[in-house]
């Protein structure tokens, strides 16, 4: 009797479906409610390290392949959600797992004339502005914090994040009041949602690959319509949060951990679309 019950028991339990794997967002859905905000770090000047950028957003693909030279980071830019706006799913799933550590660099001026729309739906009826794109200052790679490693199928995409941020004019502010909270698990705890007044657009971040970073088809087609607008950022004092870094993204994964000390946030990153081309979704 005990050994038939057992068969039973383990036919059942052969039986249970798999987990269903996290479905990917749409580009549409991912891309219009990432917002992060940006805070400054000590400074950090990672190993020697080059890199060959190309354009992969449709708009600016006649921009010239790059080669760069990572230099101090600067910044740590992380999720938040916007007043009461929480992101829909399969999107939050993605989006509370997107770190970007900025590093500085150089590079041509391309001098390229762009028109922006948002696309967060909190922002969506506000006028297009004209920009000019100016010169890179910033790669945004994406990391780990505290060795808190994603689910696989968000591993897959957030990995790939890679945006290039050009100084950009004008420098129209947004003149926004807002109340910003952490969504990746890390920060929940240790820095409270708070008041936040949006003031000067700076920089455009706009998404490249990396020479031997092979992104699956189906990710390329969400990454490469990531545009974020970077505008200064005035907050209430917020504690000061120490943080391991590990770099997730293929080409970069060999560089050691790093140590960073959150200081305060500088900016807010807004999702954008340039020239009405708006992401598919």
């Amino acid at each position: 009797m005990f050994s038939a019950a057992v068969a039973v028991l383990a036919v059942a339990f052969l039986c249970v479906p798999p987990a269903a794997a996290l479905a990917l967002p749409t580009p549409k859905s991912l891309t219009a409610f990432l917002d992060l905000e940006c805070f400054k770090t000590n400074p950090y000047q990672p190993p020697a390290t080059t890199l060959t950028l190309r354009h992969i957003n449709p708009v600016l693909g006649n921009l010239p392949i790059e080669t760069v030279t990572l230099g101090q980071r600067e910044q740590l830019c992380v999720p938040v959600a916007k007043n009461t706006q929480v992101p829909p799913s399969p999107a939050l799933d993605f989006i509370k797992y997107i770190d970007l550590a900025c590093y500085r660099i150089s590079g041509t001026t391309v001098s390229t004339g762009l028109v922006l729309s948002h696309l967060n739906p909190l922002f969506q009826n506000l006028p297009r502005t004209q920009i000019s794109l100016n010169t890179p200052q910033q790669l945004c790679v994406p990391v780990i914090k505290n060795n808190v490693v994603p689910p696989t199928e968000v591993l897959s995409l957030v990995r790939h994040i890679d945006l290039k941020c050009y100084a950009i004019t004008p420098n129209t502010p947004l003149n926004q009041q807002l109340s910003l909270r952490q969504l990746n698990p890390v920060l929940t705890p240790v820095i409270p949602t708070h008041g936040a007044q949006v003031l000067y657009a700076r920089q455009l971040c706009v998404p490249v690959q990396k020479a031997g970073d092979n992104i699956p088809t189906e990710v390329f087609n969400i990454v490469r319509w990531i545009d974020l607008e970077k505008f200064d950022l005035v907050t209430p004092a917020l504690p000061t949060v120490s943080l391991t870094l590990r770099h997730i993204n293929p080409v970069l994964a060999g560089l050691p951990a790093e140590q960073a000390i959150l200081s305060g946030a500088s900016q807010l990153a807004l999702p954008v679309a340039k020239n009405g081309n708006l992401p598919p979704g």
